[in-house]
């Protein structure tokens, strides 16, 4: 890692990277968020920047990911362009949960200013196991961050570099648990070095639809709720949010964006009483094709989790 007089930032905010266990062979009986991100960093002796380049650390939360929301959201996206916006800083690693780690993926890549990399990284693996995964890729983010020409967010771990638009956690025990559907990786690294795949342009400037400011300035959040559509769905559940004062809906619908009729009659009943409604797929692969006479618009390819929370930046922006 060469790096001369910069420094990199890594924001802890818990999860199984973090997590402790009675049993080193437990890998999945542990308690999340354990260990602070001090303590993490040195336990890693090979992480080390040449060239008198620093890593500084910083606990912005210490939580179980399952558990994140938009308070944590917003303090880590004002902490993480506070660093982006120092001169010394190269680029910033945030620890975090599998469980919900492409969200805040996708909540930063909406909000911040980044003309530096912002690196998110996890492990399915407690800090306690055998064989733990999250030195590896805390080692390999920190040298993503190092990598030059790098912007944006990005994820990794298992070797694979993840852009925050697609990244999915696709499997609950596995080390290798995120994929980016048809994308695929944007890259792999490799004993410390990135290799991009073929056409990966990663050296524009990434700027948050969203104004930072108005994350900062926000005191009440929209609230926008995810509804399935399944076989035999029902419209009560959206209905009742309606009642509960629900400001925007995301549909994780069947195939291209269907939705069993129940639903629909419920959805549009929610749409004249001003809620908004967005359309995603509930399929692993591919996005929801428009088509003339669309009762919604769709979700430009976001899961239900992503969509989720653009609506909720929109109507924030909007309010």
């Amino acid at each position: 890692m060469q790096v001369s007089g910069q420094k990199i930032v890594v924001l802890g905010t818990g999860g199984t990277i973090a997590g402790t266990a009675a049993d080193a062979a437990d890998n999945i009986g542990y308690k999340a968020a354990q260990v602070g991100v001090r303590d993490l960093l040195a336990s890693i002796p090979a992480l080390r920047l040449a060239g008198g380049g620093a890593v500084e650390a910083e606990q912005v939360a210490q939580v179980d990911s399952k558990d994140m929301d938009f308070d944590i959201w917003k303090q880590l996206a004002l902490r993480c362009q506070h660093h982006l916006d120092n001169p010394a800083v190269r680029g910033v690693v945030i620890t975090h949960g599998t469980d919900t780690l492409e969200e805040t993926a996708w909540f930063l890549q909406e909000v911040l200013h980044c003309a530096k990399p912002v690196v998110l990284t996890s492990a399915m693996r407690p800090a306690s196991a055998l064989t733990p995964d999250g030195p590896q890729n805390l080692m390999d983010a920190v040298a993503l961050a190092l990598a030059p020409d790098v912007r944006g967010v990005f994820a990794v771990a298992a070797g694979e570099i993840h852009g925050a638009r697609l990244v999915q956690k696709v499997h609950p025990y596995r080390v290798n648990a995120f994929a980016s559907g048809d994308g695929g990786p944007m890259g792999w690294m490799e004993e410390g070095s990135v290799r991009w795949a073929p056409n990966i342009a990663v050296g524009h400037e990434s700027k948050g639809r969203i104004a930072i400011d108005l994350i900062a300035n926000s005191v009440v959040t929209p609230r926008v709720e995810i509804i399935l559509s399944h076989a035999g769905a029902q419209g009560r559940m959206a209905d009742a949010l309606v009642r509960d004062g629900v400001q925007g809906l995301v549909v994780a619908c069947t195939g291209n964006g269907t939705i069993h009729h129940a639903l629909e009659d419920a959805l549009l009943r929610a749409q004249s009483a001003g809620v908004r409604v967005v359309r995603a797929t509930r399929c692993i692969g591919g996005q929801v094709l428009p088509k003339p006479g669309d009762l919604w618009v769709d979700s430009r390819g976001l899961s239900p989790v992503k969509a989720r929370i653009s609506l909720m930046l929109d109507l924030l922006a909007a309010s």
